[in-house]
């Protein structure tokens, strides 16, 4: 059973070369990333760049059968980041094929977000603008509404690091390729809320101050103050990864 959707979003070339599961898997582009299961290549038609994520297997065993489609994960996630209100990359196609019951093959297909970068390579680089306390702020409060707003639905990103945070040359963020995201509630929510925020701050610690990371925070809480529960969270947050760095 086969299952592919092509979106209004692909120009009349891409779509025709999107045009179906085994179109997509025949592509040819730059090479972007691979792992045992996935790889994402760049190609480009009608003048737009995209990024073709295809997934070959969904894992050993019940992996197969069980659960959510990291693909379809992956696509769900990011419509309801676009129906939350948070930027993130536009959908071109996206589906997935299985033999039985058992997942065989997926892709997801998104258009570029032009004169984008990664929260990381700015890190890596030591990028000026993360010396400029005006971009910061801007770029923080984004990042804290985001972040709040997907924790008021009761979902994590549970990879929220920098190098999945896009900012623009106008200082628009976005957040992109969440495979592993999902719905929680009571203690598995606020410990999975916690794992959020400690990737994010995993590497804030190392380029921002201590004021810039708090004011984030109270952003995120939209308080002007800390609360005792609020000191508590933090605590939690800065230990969270003690003994794996």
């Amino acid at each position: 059973m086969s299952q592919w959707r092509v979106t209004a979003l692909a120009t009349p070339e891409a779509a025709k070369a999107f045009a179906s599961l085994d179109a997509v898997f025949a592509l040819e582009g730059e090479a972007i990333t691979h792992d045992p299961l996935s790889d994402v290549i760049r190609v480009e038609f009608g003048g737009l760049r995209y990024y073709v994520k295809r997934y070959h297997g969904a894992g050993k065993g019940a992996r197969r059968f069980v659960g959510r489609p990291r693909v379809k994960a992956e696509w769900q996630n990011l419509k309801h980041f676009a129906a939350w209100g948070i930027p993130t990359a536009p959908i071109a196609a996206y589906g997935l094929e299985r033999k039985g019951s058992a997942f065989h093959r997926g892709a997801l297909i998104t258009q570029e977000l032009v004169g984008t970068m990664d929260m990381w390579q700015l890190a890596s680089t030591d990028d000026a603008r993360l010396s400029d306390r005006a971009w910061v702020e801007d770029v923080s409060a984004q990042l804290a509404r985001a972040t709040r707003i997907l924790h008021d639905h009761h979902f994590a990103h549970n990879d929220l690091k920098w190098r999945n945070v896009l900012i623009d040359e106008h200082r628009r963020l976005y957040f992109i390729d969440c495979p592993t995201g999902a719905f929680w509630w009571g203690p598995f929510l606020r410990r999975r809320i916690v794992k959020d925020l400690a990737c994010l701050d995993k590497v804030a610690k190392y380029h921002l101050s201590r004021t810039q990371r708090l004011r984030f925070y109270l952003q995120y809480r939209r308080r002007e103050r800390l609360n005792d529960s609020d000191k508590l969270r933090i605590r939690q947050i800065v230990r969270y990864f003690e003994g794996r760095e």
